[in-house]
Parts: C-alpha cells; sequence; structure tokens
C-alpha cells in the first residue's frame, strides 16, 4: 500500500515521528513538513529525513513531487485548509491518515492495542518494556517517549507489535488488534464526539475488533466487554498488598492462578499502579515470565511527560502531560502520595477552548485541590477562539483563588510563591517553559 516515497504532513508529533521512522528503517525516501523543529524532528531528520518548517507547496522537496511514487501521510491536526494538503490532494496523490497507516500494519503482525482516554501511553510504553525484558522481538508505536530508549518507536522485530490506540478521531477503530485494553472511558474530545455516549459507543465498537472478549483487558467499573484489571479481588487481575518504601510502590499482583509478590514500582500515583497491572496482563498473555516481568518492571523509568520530575531542590519541579479534569486529580492524588506534608503549587496550562467550556466546572474542582494555583491562558491547538471562555472562567469557579498570569512571567511568579513542589501541567507549549522555570529556581537558589 505504501509507496517508495513517504511524505508526513505534520512529521513532528509523537504519533507521526514513529511512523516516520518505521518507514526510513524499511528503506522508504522520507520527508514532510512541521510548524518547528524539534527533538523528534532533529532525530529523523539525522536519519536521514527531508523537513521543512514553512508551509508552502515550493518548499515540498522534489523527491516527493510523483504521485505515483509518494504516499502522503497526515495527522488530524492538520486543518483541511492546509496549502499543501490541499496541492496533494488536487494533483491526485494518495492521501493517508495516521491511524489508516497503522491500521494497514495491524494486519500484518500480531497487534497489542492499548486504548483509554487516560493511561493509554504510560500503559503502552511500559509494555514494551516488560516485552523487550522478557526477550520479545517487538515493533511499538508510543504516544510518549519512553526514558528507558529515549525513543517513541520501538524496532527489534515483529514478533509482537505494540500501538497506542487513540480515540481522537474515532482513529483507533482503523486498527486490527489480536489483544487489547482500555485503560479508561472518561468524556473527553467531545468536540469530535458531541455527547459521551457517542464516545462510549466507539470504545464498544474498539472492543469488538478484538477476536473475543477474551482477548480484552478492561480496567475494574467500566462498562465495556473484557476481562477485568484493577485494585479490588473481584476482579480477574489485580494489585493488592500495596505499600511504599523508598520512594518506590511494592505490591502483589494476582492473575489467574498466578501469584508474584513484593513487585516494585517506582511511577507514583494508584492510577499507575493499574497502568502497570494492565501491562502485566497483557504480558502474561503473550508467554512472559514472571521472573523477567519482575526485573522489568523494577527496571522500568518512566515516560517524558509523565509524572517527570525535573528538580529535587530547592523545589521539586514535575512535569506532566494531564489536561483532562481526571488527570489532574490523578495527578494530585499522586504528588500527595508522595509529598504528603508539603506545599503544592499547581500550573495548569488548559488545551482548546471546547475542552475548556465543556468541563469548565470539573477543571475548577480538580485544581482546587492543591494548595495553590496558576492559570495560563488556553493554548487553542486547532481552535479558534470561543466567546466567553478563557482562563478566567475556570478562575472564577474555583475554591482557591489562582494566579492568572502570562507565560512570561511564569518562572518570577513560582519563584515568589514559596511552594516545595510545582507541577507543570498542560498539553499545550508549557512543555517548553518548563526548563525556564528550572533554570530561574536554580538560580535564586531558594523559593520565596
Amino acid at each position: 500500500m505504501i509507496k517508495p516515497y513517504v511524505y508526513f504532513l505534520g512529521i513532528g508529533g509523537i504519533g507521526m515521528s514513529a511512523l516516520a521512522q518505521y518507514f526510513l528503517q524499511k528503506g522508504h525516501k522520507v520527508g514532510g513538513y512541521d510548524r518547528m523543529a524539534s527533538s523528534l524532528t532533529n532525530k529523523l531528520t539525522s536519519m536521514g529525513a527531508e523537513i521543512h518548517y514553512t508551509e508552502g507547496v515550493s518548499n515540498i522537496p522534489k523527491a516527493f513531487s510523483n504521485p505515483e511514487k509518494t504516499t502522503v501521510v497526515r495527522t488530524p491536526a492538520i486543518p483541511s485548509n492546509s496549502e499543501e494538503l490541499s496541492y496533494f490532494q488536487n494533483k491526485g496523490f494518495e492521501v493517508l491518515k495516521r491511524a489508516e497507516v497503522l491500521g494497514a500494519l495491524s494486519q500484518e503482525m500480531h497487534c497489542i492495542a492499548v486504548a483509554g482516554t487516560h493511561g493509554k501511553t504510560t500503559t503502552s510504553a511500559i509494555l514494551p518494556h516488560l516485552l523487550r525484558s522478557s526477550g520479545k522481538k517487538i515493533t511499538a508505536f508510543l504516544g510518549g517517549v519512553a526514558h528507558n530508549i529515549d525513543s517513541n518507536y520501538v524496532s527489534e522485530g515483529d514478533e509482537l507489535m505494540v500501538v497506542e490506540a487513540d480515540e481522537f478521531d474515532r482513529s483507533f477503530l482503523q486498527l486490527q488488534p489480536d489483544l487489547a485494553c482500555v485503560t479508561a472511558m472518561d468524556a473527553d474530545h467531545l468536540d469530535i464526539y458531541g455527547e459521551i455516549e457517542a464516545l462510549e459507543l466507539s470504545f464498544k465498537e474498539f472492543v469488538a475488533l478484538s477476536p473475543s472478549s477474551d482477548n480484552v483487558w478492561i480496567r475494574e467499573g467500566l462498562t465495556l466487554s473484557g476481562r477485568s484489571f484493577g485494585s479490588n479481588r473481584s476482579s480477574e487481575a489485580y494489585v493488592d498488598n500495596v505499600c511504599i518504601e523508598n520512594g518506590q510502590y511494592l505490591f502483589d499482583f494476582h492473575y489467574k492462578k498466578t501469584h508474584i509478590s513484593d513487585l516494585v514500582f517506582s511511577l507514583p500515583g494508584h492510577h499507575n499502579l493499574l497502568n502497570a497491572a494492565a501491562a502485566l496482563c497483557l504480558s502474561l498473555d503473550v508467554g512472559c515470565s514472571e521472573e523477567y516481568l519482575r526485573e522489568g518492571l523494577n527496571t522500568f523509568s518512566g515516560i517524558d511527560r509523565r509524572f517527570s520530575k525535573r528538580l529535587e531542590t530547592p523545589t521539586v519541579v514535575i512535569d506532566d502531560y494531564a489536561h483532562h479534569p481526571e488527570e489532574i486529580k490523578a495527578m494530585h492524588e499522586a504528588v500527595r502520595t508522595f509529598y504528603p506534608s508539603s506545599n503544592i503549587l499547581a500550573v495548569f496550562q488548559p488545551h482548546l477552548f471546547s475542552r475548556t467550556r465543556d468541563f469548565c466546572t470539573d477543571f475548577a474542582s480538580s485544581l482546587s485541590m492543591f494548595d495553590q494555583v496558576i492559570l495560563l491562558e488556553i493554548y487553542p491547538a486547532r481552535e479558534l477562539p470561543i466567546e466567553g471562555v478563557s482562563a478566567n472562567s475556570i478562575a472564577e469557579k474555583m475554591v482557591i483563588r489562582p494566579k492568572v498570569i502570562d507565560k512570561q512571567n511564569l518562572a518570577t511568579q513560582i519563584s515568589v510563591m514559596g511552594a516545595d513542589v510545582v507541577v507543570l501541567m498542560g498539553a499545550g507549549d508549557i512543555a517548553d517553559e518548563v526548563e525556564k522555570v528550572v533554570t530561574h529556581l536554580k538560580k535564586v537558589k531558594h523559593v520565596g
């Protein structure tokens, strides 16, 4: 299906860049456009990809000008009126969505698909680490950069394929999973689905893509067909005897007749324990042994922007992708568990006007659980402004009084507020501010 030349519109995205690496390693000529350079695009360039950062037909490399030899892959984030997209469509190029390409690959390998409105990135990163520790030869497309491999892509063989199954734009319905799991099914992407019932229907369609419900693991409490995992003994797989020692979780895991005791896992938060449980279930399903799973779980070092500690002293600084009220709640629980007596400052950049409008009250409730809060203005991504919707929409509903500030004042404002722990959250460009905050806090030597 894919032609010798592959051109990516939005090549720097976390999912698109993993696919680009795949095709580069398969010997295809790869090029593409993105708005700005990043570590991901720099890596692709070093591998031989031709990438430009100013959109325009004149900037498309000549190597990709022949529709008979070139496949174009687009991300849903590319607007329909994109100049380059319109050019390729009008000139008769094959233009595929990223999900269609992943769907085709999932038919060629034994596919394990990890879905969920929250938790899928962490679970789909833990799983390949466990599989690799067990000697499995895998290809994996991740939704984040795993620290153990410093990559969002694994290419070691075609025994198994691991893929993060994205519900946005119903992308995961293109996959053909042999095994699957669902980590969460909270209301999200209502700009796409309209109502939560439509989102839930989409997840039901996703789990039905597997050969049977016995091939699907479902987090306990979700109204989907499959085997359940969680922390209750009524689930078919569950964690128990959980405690914290030396800043890590120590717990037992039960799966069918298997009982694995004293597992060690370092990612904070009960939600991450359940993500680990899902990965253990899927690993055991494909024949991984207790010995290798124990080692793999103990050595898993996390994912970029998932409770990523960027500074330990004089202030703890944590960077996280949380952009939904339930994710913020989970983040609060994790931080409180590991820093129970600390003054905790949450810095949040809302992502999308529509999400802010739809979950404004829930955002206010989740953020009010922290000791102090800073709000940045909304990161619009693919949207135009919505009248009456702003960061102040959240601030007005909060129990505590947050600071609503511009990004350029962020580092200074954080240092003034005197927190012991600072958590920066959001799916927009707040990630670009983290290093500035860290540098400033190191410079001032103290907070306050």
